[in-house]
């Protein structure tokens, strides 16, 4: 897995599910959302460009794909 200089990645509650969040930089937030069936990882490259330009970088897996927990009774 690439390295990405000073990215954090933590978990949040979303109203009962675990969504996995990766971040990296300050300033006014930019918000990465993947397709299927990828993961916040897709945005690997862009993250650390869009830090460099005075952003917070934020990618999330969606429920159900990479780290993020998968509802129970969701298919």
């Amino acid at each position: 897995m690439m390295e990405i200089e000073g990215l954090v990645r933590h978990d949040v509650d979303a109203r009962g599910t675990r969504i996995h969040v990766a971040e990296v930089g300050e300033g006014p937030m930019v918000l990465f959302v993947h397709g299927f069936p990828e993961s916040w990882y897709s945005w690997r490259h862009q993250l650390p460009a869009v830090a460099a330009a005075g952003y917070r970088a934020v990618a999330i897996d969606v429920r159900g794909y990479g780290s993020s927990e998968c509802p129970t009774g969701v298919d």
